[in-house]
């Protein structure tokens, strides 16, 4: 079973996606999906 990381959207806080993780990283992921809520292309970012 492997972890998944969950990405909010920056803008409006909606938690559209979900992707495996990788935890050999310190960082949080951050990358630029589309949001359905905002209907536009904007950072999302993982949350706990």
């Amino acid at each position: 079973m492997t972890a998944k990381l969950v990405l909010a959207c920056s803008v409006c806080g909606s938690r559209n996606y979900s992707v495996p993780s990788n935890r050999n990283q310190s960082a949080r992921l951050e990358i630029k999906k589309f949001c359905n809520k905002c209907n536009a292309h904007t950072l999302h970012k993982e949350t706990k």
